[in-house]
């Protein structure tokens, strides 16, 4: 990683060798969290559809759906860059990635966009799959594509700094369990934050995948706890956070350099 600077060549050789990890075994990185999707939303849908309004005018199932779609890019976003920086790590190939002059950021970019692939694939098939369910309205793609692509950065980056910190794979498990599902599955996924008791809405608003899960929502309907621009302005802060940590730890090669 002596190099500084920006490589094409070997900022595309990487992105596709990232790209081709998890495609050539799609029916497993797409497909099966696309299935549990479908599933999440035929229990939670046929259970709560007649019984829960949080938006007038909007069913339950119709308000489950982005929701559904974003936990599906934030998790599989998060699952490509530390499966595949673990696995490399402890089959000892990381020094494929060590030895050829890349540069931290080449190195940074190309994990992050696959993992920004990956998700963004996931979501679309959820939607497409969820989308049979309830009608889906489109208030601004823009916001929708926004909080997209920013969420899963963050999370195809957060997935680099746990795999660059973990030895092992019960460590990135753990990471995953203990900080990224918690985080996911209260974030207003399945619920409206205004909903809670007031010192929940409070722990809530302390979330950053709260402000994705909303403003990305905003996109459909038009409707969100917080202003749009608030929760872009939170989650962009939140990726310049995450990346200036990701890329320092690359450029000191912390755990990748023995």
């Amino acid at each position: 990683m002596s190099s500084e600077r920006f490589s094409a060549a070997g900022f595309l050789t990487l992105f596709q060798k990232e790209l081709l990890r998890f495609l050539k075994v799609a029916f497993q990185t797409v497909g099966a969290p696309v299935l549990t999707s479908m599933l999440y939303l035929l229990v939670f849908g046929h259970v709560l559809d007649k019984r829960v309004q949080v938006f007038e005018g909007v069913s339950y199932t119709a308000f489950l759906v982005p929701g559904l779609v974003m936990m599906s890019v934030l998790q599989n976003a998060f699952a490509n860059t530390s499966s595949s920086m673990v696995q490399s790590k402890i089959t000892g190939n990381i020094v494929f990635v060590l030895l050829p002059p890349l540069s931290h950021l080449e190195i940074y970019a190309a994990y992050v966009l696959a993992a920004m692939v990956r998700g963004m694939m996931v979501g679309l098939g959820v939607f497409l799959v969820t989308a049979w369910f309830a009608e889906p309205g489109f208030h601004s793609f823009g916001w929708i594509v926004a909080f997209a692509l920013l969420g899963s950065a963050i999370l195809g980056t957060m997935g680099l700094i746990g795999g660059i910190w973990a030895d092992k794979f019960d460590q990135i498990a753990a990471f995953q369990n203990f900080v990224v599902m918690p985080l996911t599955f209260l974030s207003g996924v399945f619920y409206s934050v205004k909903s809670l008791p007031g010192i929940w809405q409070t722990v809530s608003h302390l979330n950053p995948f709260f402000y994705m899960v909303d403003g990305f929502r905003y996109g459909f309907f038009g409707v969100s706890d917080v202003p749009p621009q608030l929760s872009l302005s939170i989650v962009a802060a939140t990726l310049v956070v995450v990346a200036a940590l990701a890329l320092s730890m690359l450029r000191r090669g912390y755990k990748l350099r023995t």
